[in-house]
């Protein structure tokens, strides 16, 4: 697998899924091995998806500094890949908790960001919340699955704030479009992808200026895409919309039926929007 080094020395992986002119992948977690997101179902077919393993995490180095975790400070790592492939400006996607990475990779260098493509983002880069209702809203669509009295149960449990370890297990169905046997085993194989001490240490204090934030996205030339899934309680439509707003040239597309993970509910679609946006 190709590697390259940091400013600090920090040698990270990244792997190559497909042919013709590069976009580059951040992956969610935070700080979860790139490997989940697979081929993005299918958009290899249509661009060169450079994914990258953030430091810590997949077959990327540990660095010395734990500090460095710290999502601020990976802006450095994005940067540095960019350097290694050669791309004076770059199309970039994340996805999840990568798009805090991603947004602020934006906001420091936008003369290097030509298109910017978030899937189900986070909002906290920028100081939104997720309200519990709106969460609770987004759940009530699944009403119907056999798995909904429990899990709703558990996510009311979460949203006061008051939830065990089996509460956080109970929502799981809720992350996917469909609960089915190809979400168990994608949700399965993320025992041992995240890198714990790199996630606390993703969001600490430091780590996010959202005033700053902003003003710098609100100057943003770059076309943005931003993909909600229907469905999604992380990234609900309402919470992407919002997001929408803080720049100047954004499209937001709601992705029926899906949730977390839009790519594995609807591939066929979820590429077709993607690569539509990426050209």
């Amino acid at each position: 697998m190709p590697r390259f080094s940091t400013p600090d020395g920090t040698k990270l992986t990244y792997h190559v899924f497909g042919d013709g002119s590069p976009v580059v992948c951040l992956p969610g977690g935070p700080m979860q091995a790139s490997v989940y997101l697979g081929d993005l179902g299918g958009l290899s077919a249509h661009r060169k998806l450079v994914m990258l393993d953030l430091r810590g995490t997949g077959q990327s180095q540990t660095p010395a500094d734990p500090s460095s975790y710290r999502c601020d400070r990976l802006v450095d790592d994005v940067e540095a890949l960019r350097e290694q492939l050669g791309l004076d400006r770059m199309d970039l996607l994340a996805h999840s908790g990568g798009t805090n990475l991603a947004a602020l990779y934006a906001a420091r260098h936008p003369e290097r960001v030509s298109r910017l493509a978030l899937i189900t983002p986070s909002v906290l880069a920028v100081g939104l919340t997720v309200p519990g209702e709106l969460r609770r809203e987004t759940a009530w669509l699944r009403r119907d699955e056999p798995w909904f009295p429990d899990a709703f149960a558990a996510l009311e449990a979460v949203t006061e704030g008051r939830a065990t370890e089996d509460d956080w297990r109970a929502i799981t169905p809720f992350r996917y479009g469909r609960w089915d046997e190809r979400a168990r085993a994608h949700h399965a194989a993320e025992d041992g992808q995240r890198n714990d001490e790199a996630a606390a240490a993703y969001g600490a204090e430091g780590a996010f200026d959202p005033a700053g934030t902003r003003s710098a996205l609100a100057l943003l030339g770059a076309p943005v895409l931003l993909l909600a899934g229907e469905a999604d309680l992380n990234s609900p439509p309402a919470a992407t919309a919002e997001l929408a707003g803080l720049f100047p040239n954004a499209r937001v597309v709601v992705q029926p039926g899906a949730g977390h993970f839009p790519w594995l509910d609807d591939s066929e679609r979820f590429v077709a929007t993607t690569a539509g946006f990426l050209g």
